[in-house]
Parts: structure tokens; sequence; C-alpha cells
């Protein structure tokens, strides 16, 4: 075994297709439903949201889609992304487990989200796309997307949650310093967000109702705009396994294996781009890896949300899938968890937690900072908080290690770094964080609220 700490590949190794898992699900496909009809989707409806080579990718059944030369090209900015292995943290806990954490906080924007912008901008660049709309909770996504359409001269209209905006003003200054046009959702520029603000002037937003707005524009723009997300569906996940393929060359170059891999999860895309390569690997190569998505307990989709159909949005304008859901109506408390709080989940993450391929948990706010500081002590890189609940369930695994003297390996996505969350960092130091966890009640309560779809 290597006595390595660091893993890097060079450029020759950035993978040149991205894999899609629909070729593998041991589960059939669930349909994608009209929100008006309930009838399965037609391209023609999608089309007015996406552009045809990105609907193509949605439902293409191929295990392997090449990643275009102009795409590759812009990943090399910082792809290969480093892996390490976490001695110092090993230390720190006094575990026999080795830890590895593939870091893609050395993307240009801070995390992973430019793995699926920069090829959303280009695929829409090449349909003729000249503006794109989209929303953003913390602020990840849209610096990120307004990287990629900078790069590519596109416009870029982006709906941020309105707590967001106000905690995360250096990712709004980003995106406007790529030249996006950022507003703090609901705003009274769409149809849905004046209804919103008519009924609750001081609504917080949520990630739903900033979707409903960017769809609602995009929709109603006869053409000239599409939309863009930055998570949940099958071809963001899918651009985002550039992460776990690299992670597999990765672990082959330290001379092993995860016997458990991790991911945070929210929409589903920086779990699935992590772990998605290894479940492939439990599917179809005999290997038997636990993969671990981890959530909010205060927004704890998996854990405590049903696997039904739900609209992907608050307006109810966006498809209905089937998903593990909180509910349309969901609206987070002010937490501090970063982007995890959308009320669903990635329908193939769903369906392949509801087959019991994936195990889910959830961790309480205060424990996921306390990791991310512990880890940041001993590592030298402060997580996104997002991240930080990857690192929590990492930290509890090698612990477990520590208890029993099992050697395991353990592998996570430390999905982008924590340089812009520090008013959040600064409210855990002066004791202003508390745990919270949402209350089934409330679960139940929105799922009155859910579409009457008959299958």
């Amino acid at each position: 075994m290597s006595t390595q700490h660091k893993f890097l590949l060079d450029e020759s190794k950035l993978p040149k297709a991205w894999y899609n898992i629909n070729a593998d699900m041991p589960v059939p496909p669930q349909p994608v439903l009209h929100p008006g009809t309930m009838e399965p989707v037609t391209p023609d409806f999608l089309g007015v949201l996406f552009p045809m080579n990105i609907i193509m990718q949605e439902i293409s059944p191929e295990r392997w889609i090449e990643i275009p030369e102009p795409v590759r090209d812009v990943y090399k900015l910082w792809r290969p992304t480093p892996m390490f292995r976490a001695v110092r943290l090993e230390k720190a806990l006094d575990t026999p487990a080795h830890i590895y954490y593939k870091y893609e906080g050395v993307s240009p924007v801070g995390s992973h989200k430019p793995n699926t912008a920069v090829a959303q901008a280009f695929f829409n660049k090449e349909a003729g796309t000249k503006a794109l709309t989209t929303e953003t909770g913390a602020g990840q996504w849209g610096s990120a997307l307004a990287m990629a359409c900078n790069f590519f001269g596109i416009d870029l209209e982006i709906y941020m949650v309105k707590v967001s905006y106000h905690q995360k003003p250096y990712r709004r200054i980003i995106m406007q310093n790529f030249g996006a046009e950022v507003y703090a959702s609901p705003t009274d520029r769409t149809q849905y967000g004046r209804a919103v603000l008519a009924q609750t002037p001081d609504s917080p937003g949520s990630l739903g109702m900033a979707i409903s707005e960017a769809v609602e524009v995009a929709a109603t723009s006869n053409g000239a705009k599409k939309y863009s997300l930055g998570s949940v569906l099958g071809h963001v996940l899918m651009h985002q396994t550039v992460i776990g393929l690299e992670a597999l060359e990765q672990m082959d170059m330290a001379g092993e294996y995860p016997d458990v891999v991790i991911g945070c999860a929210g929409g589903g895309s920086n779990f699935a781009g992590f772990a998605y390569p290894f479940v492939w690997k439990n599917l179809t190569d005999g290997k038997r890896a636990k993969i671990v998505a981890v959530e909010p307990a205060s927004c704890p989709t998996l854990t405590k949300g049903k696997y039904t159909f739900d609209y992907g949005d608050t307006a109810a304008m966006a498809p209905i899938v089937k998903m593990h859901t909180l509910g349309h109506t969901f609206i987070p408390p002010g937490i501090h968890a970063g982007g995890l709080r959308y009320h669903g989940m990635a329908p193939s993450v769903s369906a392949l937690v509801d087959h019991g391929d994936i195990e889910a948990r959830a961790v309480k706010q205060l424990e996921t900072f306390d990791a991310a500081v512990k880890f940041s002590r001993a590592e030298g890189i402060i997580p996104a908080p997002e991240s930080a609940h990857a690192v929590c369930v990492a930290m509890q695994e090698a612990l477990k290690c520590k208890e029993t003297g099992e050697k395991k390996v353990i592998a996570f996505n430390l999905s982008g770094h924590g340089h812009f969350d520090m008013m959040a960092y600064d409210a855990y130091h002066n004791g202003k964080l508390e745990d919270y966890e949402y209350p089934v009640e409330m679960v139940n309560e929105a799922m009155t609220h859910l579409p009457k779809v008959s299958m």
C-alpha cells in the first residue's frame, strides 16, 4: 500500500465520458409527469425549458456519454481534482480506519458545481440558447453557472433564495462579477413571486420558490430563455460523475478500495457524482462498498420524507417526479445547512435508497459544525457546511472502527470549501447555532398537498 497522502492525476486521466446510471439501475424508471395533465411528459413540453440535446441525455439508456472537447478544455482549469488521505485526521481520532477525501473545492468557484454548469452552458450554446434562468440556494450553483455562461457568452438570470441572498453576499457578488443578474427570491418580477409576497411579505424564500420563479421566466419567454438546474435531474448527476470516476483511479493509486463511500445530499448531485461510479462497481462488479447519503436533520428528505410523486417546485409548475419529498410546500428553517435545503431528492437517488442500494442518514447542525471544525484543525481545509455533513459521518464511521478495531477504508466527497460561509462558522463559535429536527407532523401536513397521481 502507498505511503502517499496526496493522489494527483495528470490531465491525460481526465475522464473522456460521463457515467450514466440509467444503464445499470436495478429498478425500472418512473415516468415524469406533466404538472397539469398528470400524464407522462413529452419532449415538446420539456423543450420549453431545456434544449433537446440535454433532454436526450436525460432519457439516454447508454452507460457512457462522451464529454465534448470544449467542456474537457474548461474542466482542465481545475480537473482532475486531488484526493487526499486524511492522515492527520486519522491521528486526531486515534482510529485504525484509513480516511480519504476527494477535494472539489479547488474549482475556480470553490465547489463541485461547475462540473455540470460548464456542460449545460456548452450544450445550450450548441443548441442556440441566448439566455438562461436558474435558481440558487447557498449560491454555489449560481456562481458556477455564472462563470460557465460567461465562458460561453450566454446571458443569465438567477433567483437566489432570499435568506441566502442576505446570509451569503459574497456569493452574490461572485455571480455579478461574472455578469449574471441576481434577484432575492421571492421577487416581484414574476406572477408567482408577487403572489407569495402578497400572502407573506417577509417570506425567507425556499429553493422550491426560487425554482418556480426561474421556471416561470423561462416558460413565458417564448423560447428566448431556457432553464438550467443545478441538481436533481439525471443529466446533472451524470455530469458530476467525473468526480467518482477520477476517485476510482485515485483509490487504485492508493492501493486500497473503500468499504464506505459517503457524500452529503441535498438534491443529490455531488453525492451521486462521487458515489455513482462506486454504485456501478457494486451493481456490476461484485464490490460491496457501503454507500451513505447524508442530509441535515432540519431537512430530512430521505430519512423522514415520503417516496412518492411530487412537484419539483413550490408553485406546481415544474414536472412531477417520483422522489423522496418533504412536500413541495416545504419552507426550510433559516439554518446553516448551506444548499441542502431542497424539499425533494434526485429520482435516481430516491429509487436506490428505496431499493436498499444506498443508506440514508441525517445529522444535526451542531455535530456537523463540530466535525467541520475538527476536520479543519487536522487537515487545514474549512469545509462548506454542505460538505461538513459528509465529514461528520466519515468521522462517525472512523470512530466506530476505533471501538471495534476494524481497519476500514472510508472515502468521502469534500464538495467545496467554506470560505464564504464564515457567518455560519461565526454563529457556531459564538454559541448561536441550535439543533433543529424537522417535525414529522409538518411532513404529514405537507403530504396532504401532494398531486393526485393514480400510479
